[in-house]
C-alpha cells in the first residue's frame, strides 16, 4: 500500500512499514487478531481483522488513532473489507452502512443498509465516487449516497443479486458515464449516474466474479464465464466476446489499445480493445492469478507457477524481467 515515501505490509497479526526506497523497516505494531485486509488514504493505514474489527492507525509512526468491534464479519475478504476514501471509512455494521471519519473514527452518517440476510447472503460493495457520491451495492440493490450527508439520491433494484462492486465512468450519459454493474446471472447494467435509471441492459453468460466490469474510451469490458465480453457503453450493443480456454480471472486492464486478461487455462491474452482479435498470448505454468498490470509499454502478471511475469505489451515478448516467488 504505497504512503508517499513508505509502503505497509500486513502479516497475519502484525502491521509494519519499509521504506519504499531502501526498505528500511520504520515501524512495527502487534494487532489483536488477523489482518485480513489492509488500504491507506491521506496519510492513515486502514486495518480490518478477524472477528469484526477495524482499526486506524497513523502512516508516519505506526500509532493507533481508534478501534471499533462489531463489523460485518459474515464476509471477511479483501474485496469485501471497508473502504477508505478521501478522509471516510466505509464500514457495515449492524445491519447499517457507516461512514467514520478516517482520522478519528467519529461517525459522520449511516444508512439502514441491513444485515446478511436482507442483502442476499452477498457482502455489501461500496464505491465512492469523485462526483461526490458512493455507489453501493447491495444484494439486489443499488444505491447513490451522498458522501457528505448521507442522503439517498436514488434506489435500483435488479433481479438477481450483485457480488462485484458498481463501477463509475466520469461525464454525461450520452458520452459512456454512468455506473455500470453485472449481476451474478451475467447482465450488465448501465445506470444514469443522476437519476438511477436503467439506460440499458445486457445478457451475457452466468458470472461468479468479484471484480468490477471495466469502463474504457467508451467500451465496457466484462469477464463473464470464459469470455470477454465488450459492450458500447452509450448504447449496450455488444461489440465483440472473445472464448478464453478457461474461466476469466480478475478484471481485464486496457493500455494503448489493448485489453490484457488472463484465464484459468493458465494463459495471459491481449486483445486489440476495439475489435477482439488476438494479438499475442503467454502459456504460463499455472492458472493466472489476479489482475494484469499495464504500465510504460510493459504489462505484468502472476501466475500460479510462482513466476511474476513482465512483458512487452505489444509484442508480447520478455522484457528479461521474470520472478520466481
Amino acid at each position: 500500500v504505497p504512503l508517499a515515501a513508505s509502503r505497509a505490509y500486513r502479516d497475519g497479526p502484525s502491521l509494519y512499514a519499509l521504506d519504499a526506497a531502501s526498505g528500511t523497516e520504520q515501524w512495527r505494531v502487534r494487532t489483536d487478531a488477523w489482518v485480513y485486509a489492509l488500504k491507506a488514504d491521506r496519510g492513515t493505514v486502514l486495518t480490518a481483522t478477524r472477528g469484526g474489527g477495524v482499526q486506524g492507525w497513523e502512516a508516519s509512526n505506526g500509532d493507533k488513532l481508534w478501534e471499533i468491534t462489531g463489523v460485518q464479519s459474515d464476509f471477511e475478504t479483501v474485496e469485501a473489507a471497508p473502504v477508505i476514501h478521501d478522509g471516510t471509512v466505509y464500514v457495515w455494521q449492524d445491519a447499517r452502512l457507516r461512514a467514520l471519519d478516517a482520522r478519528t473514527g467519529l461517525e459522520r452518517w449511516s444508512y439502514p443498509i441491513g444485515d446478511a440476510a436482507s442483502c442476499g447472503g452477498v457482502p455489501v460493495r461500496v464505491t465512492p465516487a469523485p462526483d461526490g457520491y458512493v455507489y453501493v451495492a447491495a444484494g439486489t440493490r443499488v444505491l447513490a449516497v451522498e458522501n457528505v450527508s448521507g442522503r439517498v439520491r436514488w434506489h435500483f433494484e435488479s433481479p438477481a443479486v450483485f457480488l462485484s462492486p458498481p463501477a463509475f465512468a466520469q461525464g454525461p450519459a450520452v458520452t459512456g458515464g454512468g455506473v455500470y454493474l453485472a449481476d451474478y446471472l451475467g447482465t450488465v447494467y448501465a445506470l444514469d449516474a443522476t437519476t438511477g435509471k436503467d439506460r440499458w441492459r445486457i445478457a451475457t453468460e452466468a458470472r461468479a466474479s468479484v471484480e468490477p466490469v471495466l469502463v474504457a474510451v467508451g467500451n465496457v469490458h466484462v469477464g463473464s464465464g470464459s469470455a470477454l465480453y465488450t459492450l458500447d457503453a452509450v448504447t449496450g450493443t455488444p461489440k465483440w466476446r472473445f472464448a478464453a480456454g478457461g474461466d476469466v480471472v480478475g478484471s481485464p486492464v486496457v493500455a494503448d489499445g489493448r485489453v490484457h486478461f488472463g484465464s484459468a487455462d493458465h494463459v495471459l491474452y491481449t486483445l486489440d480493445a476495439a475489435g477482439g482479435q488476438l494479438r499475442w498470448k503467454l502459456a504460463t505454468g499455472g492458472e493466472i492469478t489476479g489482475s494484469p498490470v499495464a504500465q510504460a509499454g510493459v504489462v505484468y502478471a502472476c501466475s500460479k507457477d510462482r513466476c511474476v511475469y513482465a512483458l512487452d505489451a505489444l509484442k508480447g515478448t520478455g522484457t528479461g524481467n521474470r520472478a520466481r516467488t
